[in-house]
């Protein structure tokens, strides 16, 4: 008989699901963000899955935070070029 191994997303969906209760907890738009992060997650769940389970004493949480921080690092990143590409738009007029 073959063994089922669990999957990262498995993993990170029963992450979520333990999280449920915070996120009932908090406003509304709150809950908005939070959903963002756990998508933010999701998104990097492909290289996520290449972390094995006992480099971290927490496999799932370490690798899904560090998901969202970089997510969220890249929109930073983002919004740093807009607004760098505006300022000098706005310096080439006057």
């Amino acid at each position: 008989m073959s063994r089922t191994t669990t999957t990262y997303r498995d993993l990170l969906r029963a992450m979520e699901s333990r999280w449920t209760p915070y996120r009932r907890g908090l406003r509304r738009d709150d809950q908005l963000v939070f959903d963002r992060l756990f998508e933010f997650a999701r998104a990097h769940a492909d290289a996520s899955g290449f972390q094995h389970p006992h480099q971290h004493p927490q496999p799932v949480e370490i690798p899904a935070l560090f998901s969202m921080l970089l997510e969220q690092q890249r929109q930073i990143d983002d919004l740093e070029d807009r607004l760098d590409h505006l300022e000098r738009d706005l310096s080439d007029v006057e």
